[in-house]
């Protein structure tokens, strides 16, 4: 079954944002930015196994074998400028998805990282118990060996009270691209990404062009 999901049609897109779900989500979290995208922008968004219509699949806990699942059919779509969206867990994901698209020549426009500590920060285990699976794969996670820094521009947006994310650690995100490191803060706490969806969309895609 297909990894990744299309939620918009849109006749000669100009530009693809693909969105990668928080832990225990699913690619319908970002149903909702459709009504939010300027013209000729198309929304894609990853389901990972064990989520919405691929409940019965077997859980991945590996950020890697997850990402290199989505880049297989991502790199069948019809080639345009990408701009990657990670929240949570997605987040890594997404790090992980722009380092393989790289790879084959198809690094994206810009990669946005949302409530979520750097690779390799977070250590605890037991924060959600009923997601093991994805927080084993978020601890877990380190960039392979030898990975030199993406050339993208980086956006790193931050809850403000986020109780499980300390902001001050998410500039670590900077060290993996050579490109400009933006951070933002935006009300809302962890969960922030449904406050003001059209404001962070337009954030998200617009942000090269200011």
């Amino acid at each position: 079954m297909s990894r990744v999901r299309t939620l918009t049609a849109v006749e000669d897109p100009l530009v693809r944002l693909v969105c990668f779900p928080h832990s225990g989500g699913s690619a319908t979290a970002f149903r909702g930015w459709a009504a939010a995208l300027p013209p000729g922008a198309e929304l894609v968004a990853v389901q990972y196994p064990g989520r919405g219509d691929r409940f019965a699949g077997p859980l991945v806990d590996d950020v890697a074998e997850t990402a290199g699942r989505a880049v297989a059919e991502l790199i069948r779509l019809p080639s345009l400028d990408q701009v990657l969206f990670g929240h949570g867990l997605g987040a890594l994901v997404a790090y992980e998805t722009a380092m393989l698209l790289r790879a084959v020549g198809r690094e994206p426009l810009r990669l946005c990282v949302s409530a979520c500590l750097p690779p390799g920060h977070l250590k605890d285990l037991d924060v959600h118990p009923t997601l093991r699976s994805d927080l084993r794969a978020h601890a877990r996670y380190r960039p392979g060996a030898g990975t030199t820094p993406l050339a993208c521009p980086l956006t790193c947006y931050h809850g403000a009270g986020d109780p499980l994310v300390d902001g001050k650690r998410m500039t670590g995100w900077a060290g993996v691209t050579s490109g400009a490191f933006t951070p933002g803060v935006r009300p809302g706490g962890h969960i922030h990404v449904p406050t003001d969806v059209a404001g962070l969309v337009s954030d998200v895609l617009d942000r090269e062009a200011r």
